[in-house]
């Protein structure tokens, strides 16, 4: 089966009991493996405060697993502009890019990435809440300073080679990017009702810039696979039972072990609202979660799909990936 480039998008999910090392550890080894495996890129995410989410500072993981890959690209998935000053986010990426030439991206995107209220005002220093205008204004500086347009140069003799892209999970985020001109990286794993109407707006915005000559369409998809279709379902009820506390608005359910996972009763009326989500998401055995990528790629027409993989298990983790490269061809 053809299938697009496929990449992956990193949360470090933090397993139920195990410390942060630990957690790290696993993702950058899940890294290397998506390198050894060939997938075109690797991007970390950015929450804060979230028991289950250890990628708090894309910067500093993307720098790790930049050192220790040779070949795919890493990016941020994204940084949430609101939450840093634009010359610092440049600063950091131009860094990046010099040691790493060509192999890093900085995926932009917006919202707290949090619940608490308390850590976005420590982020934003108080700050007045982020409008439309101000986003893009952020946006535009940002790229500004990594064209070489705005201010001082970043480094020394630096000459930029980050590919920027836009992060959206709306149709005025999908539209902004094609203004801007840059390629988007859409949020299906989270708004999937959003993705058709959002992508076909992109491409009717989309204007040539420096940064792109033509739309460029990337889809992140909730992922997992396993040899069986069973077997994914398992592994991917620890992740059910995360989604079912925020449609509660909950963000407090650890990632617990499969085998305790199975062992909790959902009400109906979630288990529908869970079925109803995993119908539109990639999850069975290599040849479901292949067809229902490519049919999501169809649909869509997109460019490269990003893979969002929690999965408690490590091992099961890095199998999920291997099952999927392989059959993708």
């Amino acid at each position: 089966m053809t299938l697009p480039p496929l990449s992956i998008l990193e949360v470090a999910p933090a397993q139920h009991g195990r410390t942060a090392p630990e957690t790290l550890a696993v993702t950058a080894a899940t890294v290397r493996r998506a390198d050894e495996l060939g997938l075109r890129r690797a991007w970390f995410a950015e929450h804060h405060g979230a028991p289950l989410i250890s990628s708090v500072a894309p910067p500093v993981l993307m720098a790790h697993a930049a050192a220790t890959t040779s070949r795919i690209r890493v990016g941020s998935g994204g940084v949430l502009l609101p939450n840093h000053a634009p010359r610092a986010v440049a600063e950091q990426f131009a860094t990046l890019d010099a040691l790493h030439p060509g192999r890093i991206d900085l995926g932009i995107g917006r919202g707290p990435g949090t619940f608490d209220a308390g850590v976005v005002a420590a982020l934003q220093r108080g700050a007045a809440p982020t409008t439309d205008d101000s986003y893009r204004a952020g946006i535009v500086e940002l790229l500004g300073y990594l064209s070489g347009e705005n201010g001082p140069p970043l480094l020394p003799g630096y000459r930029s080679e980050v590919q920027p892209w836009l992060l959206s999970s709306s149709t005025a985020g999908a539209s902004l990017a094609g203004e801007l001109g840059l390629p988007v990286a859409f949020a299906h794993h989270i708004r999937p009702q959003n993705t058709a109407e959002a992508v076909e707006r992109y491409r009717e915005a989309f204007r040539p810039s420096r940064w792109a000559e033509r739309p460029y369409v990337m889809i992140a998809v909730e992922t997992i696979c396993a040899d069986t279709d069973a077997e994914a379902a398992v592994l991917a009820r620890p992740l059910d039972l995360v989604k079912a506390g925020l449609f509660a608005g909950r963000a407090d359910q650890p990632l617990l072990p499969p085998a305790e996972a199975v062992q909790v009763t959902l009400p109906d009326d979630v288990q529908e609202r869970l079925r109803a989500y995993r119908a539109q998401q990639a999850q069975g055995s290599p040849a479901t979660a292949a067809a229902q990528l490519a049919a999501i790629a169809a649909v869509t027409g997109a460019d490269e799909i990003m893979m969002s993989t929690t999965i408690y298990d490590a091992a099961a983790r890095q199998r999920s990936l291997e099952l999927l490269t392989k059959v993708a061809g």
